[in-house]
């Protein structure tokens, strides 16, 4: 009997649950609220196939490459979810009335619904356990993962806004920026690091897969080779720090002046590094999309200015 108990009450906060996101959903019919063209657009992704709007107006997204690319393509998204590290959203975008609903790896469902979107965009690899529940609210688009190269999920998140054209041309330009950096500056043959201190015990290195690793090699960095996990990072302990020795090393900070954040691992080990240079984590690391890597390229262009 107190099996059965449980299972009726289980069942029953279950359905409160879903009236609770029912009722939210509803909502989103206020006539208010600016609908879109009316037509759609179907949209190959992670999880099958959505029929997404032709002109998506209220949009929430899940990922910093998600956030990034809806705002370079003129897209304000209503919500997004943060980076686990920050509270707010990045500031080098320049957007305001961006709704926090959650971090990454943990999106709020209920704050989702309440905004009322009219598409969603998430990650598999990241988002699997939510998807039903995020259909459910509107038409939800997934990368497969956050590890794929960043243009090609950029790509597929231009087509989710219908804007595939000028999703490339944003791309494009980033390439002909690379092209015209290496071209100025010649640094072919020449190693870099990214590195990212994570807490006392663990340096993590990003590599050509990673998104500013793979803008250090657009303009013609080298970076050595680790064993990276998915392409895209390897953690080193600050004994082992001599392994991401390299000609030029770019340390992630949240206060690019404050020279106490360069670790005393690699402080103590200079001989192994050319030059040490600060760079800021909210576009290095979390700001991953065409905005992002303007950013990223501006600083690497300051660098190799500065050290001609």
């Amino acid at each position: 009997m107190r099996s059965s108990s449980v299972l009726r009450r289980t069942v029953a906060g279950t359905a409160v649950s879903a009236i609770f996101v029912g009722v939210l959903v509803g909502c989103s019919a206020d006539p208010e609220q600016p609908q879109g063209s009316g037509g759609t657009v179907e949209v190959a992704h992670a999880r099958g196939t959505a029929q997404v709007p032709e002109d998506p107006q209220r949009v929430v997204v899940l990922e910093p490459l998600e956030l990034d690319t809806a705002v370079a393509l003129g897209v304000t998204p209503v919500g997004a979810a943060v980076a686990s590290n920050v509270s707010k959203m990045p500031a080098y975008l320049g957007v305001e009335g961006v709704e926090p609903v959650g971090t990454v790896p943990e999106p709020d469902l209920e704050a989702i619904a309440a905004l009322r979107p009219d598409l969603i965009l998430g990650t598999e690899s990241r988002h699997s356990k939510l998807f039903e529940q995020l259909n459910s609210i509107a038409p939800t688009v997934f990368m497969a993962t956050h590890s794929d190269p960043w243009r090609q999920n950029a790509l597929l998140i231009g087509k989710a806004l219908n804007r595939q054209e000028q999703t490339q041309q944003l791309l494009d330009g980033v390439d002909t920026r690379c092209a015209e950096l290496a071209d100025e500056h010649a640094v072919d043959g020449r190693t870099v690091q990214m590195i990212r201190p994570r807490d006392e015990t663990t340096l993590s290195l990003y590599g050509p897969t990673s998104f500013a690793g793979s803008l250090l090699e657009c303009v013609g960095f080298t970076i050595p080779d680790q064993q990276w996990v998915d392409g895209l990072q390897a953690d080193l302990s600050p004994e082992n720090v001599r392994k991401a020795s390299a000609d030029v090393v770019f340390v992630t900070a949240t206060d690019v002046n404050d020279k106490t954040k360069i670790p005393a691992a690699v402080t103590h080990n200079a001989d192994a590094f050319g030059s040490v240079t600060l760079v800021d984590t909210s576009y290095w690391v979390s700001g991953v999309g065409p905005k992002g890597a303007h950013k990223v390229l501006d600083d690497i262009e300051q660098f190799l200015d500065a050290n001609r």
